[in-house]
């Protein structure tokens, strides 16, 4: 037998499995269907809400929009939130956890009620484009928060996420510009995550520091440094360290003229077709090699990964340098994918929404992209109501994503068990 093989056997979670065990998914879900009786019959709207379904300029097959009357679509929404609000009740007083796809269907239904509620007489919604927009938007999210899944897989907490994509976005930046190439660029962001986590690893391997404090002043760190490059080199010579080149989208044939979902899916940058690899790759390796065997081992029981042969601080140092490099990727979408030069602080935060996808994905590579991808719709669609003269108020707007990512975390999932080792240095004996 080998040491991998004789290493603790850790299950394969399953992507479908329930958020809670408890009452709290049937007391969630029935405070948003007192609030969907609210909102769209008490408080609802006359007029119709056209959502538009296909993009005139992409797409061999273009539908027809769809128009609906808000008010009658708020009924329908609400009857039918209260309805799947009861079944969760049923559930769980069966003892029974609610399944996820119950929980996506009653988001779904939710989502489609406030966008006809929000954008009743304007002159239509652009699904296609608000599709497009939720994946760009969700490219550092996702790339953060594989990082995040990786690393804390491994036993070490990361809070350093945010600085490591700032980091990225900044060499990014001035490599390409420099290079005016943007595989350059795409490198250089990796290598600088990857050395934001080779200190996030020795400090918190090595030293033994709390691995939560590294990673905030790591970020902190990161953030001042940019600044004062920024301020102090990059704008005093524009046009030769912050104007970089950028990817233009890339169509592939047949895919890209899907009715609806095609160009939002398949006629993106290369970024985006980079994080479809990732998210696939990070999935694969930590599930189903014998590296991530070892990972998730050292992960949940260090003592007993090393009694087999399996060297904890190495492992944890260059998986955490790993995490860090892929993290970094996500940097790239600030510059070289939306074509914009370095800002200061462009991340705005990113990096800990891409955090809370992690503990709302509960450490699972899939769970936690579909998390960034809501936490990306709700950005997008900020712009969105904004554009189309929303009632909702401005300022609410600008929270909408972070509350979003505060009901996820403290709403749905609450308390939860990550990897058994996260935080907690490893001292051999």
């Amino acid at each position: 037998m080998t040491a991998v093989e004789a290493a603790p056997t850790i299950e394969r979670p399953a992507v479908g499995s329930a958020l809670a065990r408890s009452w709290r998914v049937p007391i969630v879900l029935g405070v948003f269907a007192v609030i969907a009786i609210l909102l769209f019959i008490v408080f609802g709207r006359s007029g119709q809400a056209t959502f538009i379904l296909s993009n005139t300029d992409k797409g061999a097959i273009q539908l027809p929009n769809l128009a609906l009357s808000s008010r009658v679509l708020g009924i329908i929404v609400a009857v039918i939130a209260v309805l799947m609000a009861g079944g969760s009740v049923w559930w769980a007083s069966r003892k029974q956890k609610t399944p996820l796809w119950y929980l996506a269907i009653f988001s779904l239904v939710l989502v489609i009620g406030f966008l006809g509620w929000a954008t009743s007489g304007s002159d239509g919604l652009p699904i296609a484009v608000l599709l497009a927009g939720t994946v760009g938007l969700s490219i550092p999210f996702i790339f953060g928060a594989l990082g995040g899944v990786v690393t804390e897989r491994v036993g070490v907490v990361n809070v350093a996420i945010e600085g490591q994509l700032l980091a990225g976005a900044f060499v990014s930046a001035v490599v390409a510009s420099i290079t005016k190439s943007l595989a350059a660029g795409v490198i250089s962001a990796m290598v600088a995550g990857m050395l934001v986590a080779f200190v996030l690893a020795a400090f918190s391997i090595k030293y033994f520091v709390d691995q939560v404090i590294v990673g905030v002043v790591l970020s902190g760190l990161v953030l001042g440094l940019t600044s004062f490059l920024y301020s102090t080199v990059l704008n005093s010579n524009t046009a030769l360290f912050n104007t970089p080149p950028h990817f233009d989208p890339i169509a592939i044939p047949l895919l890209s003229q899907i009715p609806l979902i095609g160009p939002a899916l398949f006629d993106q940058t290369i970024v985006v077709y980079l994080m479809y690899l990732a998210v696939a790759g990070v999935f694969y390796a930590l599930f189903y090699t014998r590296w991530g065997l070892r990972v998730r081992a050292v992960g949940e029981h260090p003592q007993a990964a090393d009694t087999v042969g399996i060297n904890v601080r190495r492992t944890r140092f260059w998986t955490v340098s790993i995490a860090g490099a892929i993290a970094g990727l996500g940097g790239v979408f600030f510059t070289l994918g939306s074509g914009l030069g370095f800002t200061t602080n462009m991340t705005s935060g990113d990096g800990y929404i891409a955090l809370a996808a992690v503990i709302f994905g509960r450490w699972n590579p899939i769970r936690a992209t579909l998390a960034a991808v809501l936490f990306g719709f709700c950005t997008e669609l900020q712009y969105q109501l904004a554009q189309l003269g929303s009632p909702i108020p401005s300022d609410f707007l600008l929270m909408l994503p972070y509350l979003v990512t505060i009901f996820a975390v403290a709403g749905l999932v609450g308390h939860v068990r990550g990897p058994a080792a996260a935080g907690r240095p490893y001292i051999k004996s």
